[in-house]
């Protein structure tokens, strides 16, 4: 069976996140290739992340910089680091209380259908959601998981952003429970203006045990893709 190396690097800035990412997904894609030239290699390692980010705005490649509502002096009396980054999407906030996965898988171990695969993250919050009694879907054209998708007051729980080259990604989610939501009047999240965004925590009424949410997140990830899931040993630097 399948497997994805996890780790949860607990609370870790977004700049060496990031970087860490970048290692991985670039030796994967060299063993990827140099399998391609022949060399006789096991397939590249599969990852899951989860991380926990202190406040950071992200831009993806494609997206606006006029959606980040704040000036670069506003942005570091607020303690708020921004970074222009290599995903798709628009702009979104990371911070505590925010479950950050980054798969680092090979698609071609499993699909190669990127919508497929958003997908598949998409539906792992939406079964973890509904073990908290949180109903919750899609709107059409709008990646992420939404609450009230199809009713008078959609609002996000989870963006996602993803980069795949080779059919290895990097980057993925950004699941809202214990989230200060505060920030995201900062920016116009994901580019969209006229939907709300909320978590967890705001839709129960109460703070959310986020190691039990984690725990039942891996578990519907796991299930999605058909793998084990096990502790790695490396540790980001």
């Amino acid at each position: 069976m399948r497997t994805f190396q996890f780790q949860d690097l607990g609370l870790q800035s977004y700049k060496s996140c990031w970087d860490y990412q970048e290692a991985l997904f670039k030796a994967a894609i060299e063993r990827k290739i140099a399998i391609r030239k022949g060399e006789s290699l096991p397939e590249p390692e599969n990852r899951l992340l989860f991380v926990e980010h202190p406040h950071v705005f992200t831009l993806g490649k494609s997206g606006d910089e006029q959606h980040l509502l704040l000036s670069a002096k506003a942005l570091d009396a607020a303690g708020i680091d921004y970074y222009h980054i290599n995903r798709g999407g628009d702009i979104t906030y990371h911070g505590p209380g925010q479950i950050v996965g980054y798969p680092i898988i090979d698609l071609e171990q499993f699909f190669t259908d990127i919508h497929r695969y958003l997908r598949t993250l998409e539906e792992a919050i939406i079964l973890t959601l509904s073990e908290y009694g949180i109903e919750s879907g899609r709107i059409d054209g709008l990646t992420g998981v939404w609450l009230d998708d199809d009713g008078q007051n959609p609002r996000k729980i989870a963006a996602l952003g993803v980069k795949c080259s080779r059919w290895m990604t990097m980057h993925g989610f950004a699941f809202n429970v214990n989230t200060d939501l505060s920030y995201f009047s900062k920016i116009v999240p994901c580019g969209i203006d006229d939907k709300d965004v909320t978590s967890m925590q705001r839709e129960l009424g109460h703070e959310v045990n986020e190691q039990e949410v984690k725990e039942k997140l891996k578990l519907h990830i796991a299930n999605l893709f058909d793998v084990d899931i096990v502790e790695a040993d490396q540790k980001a630097t």
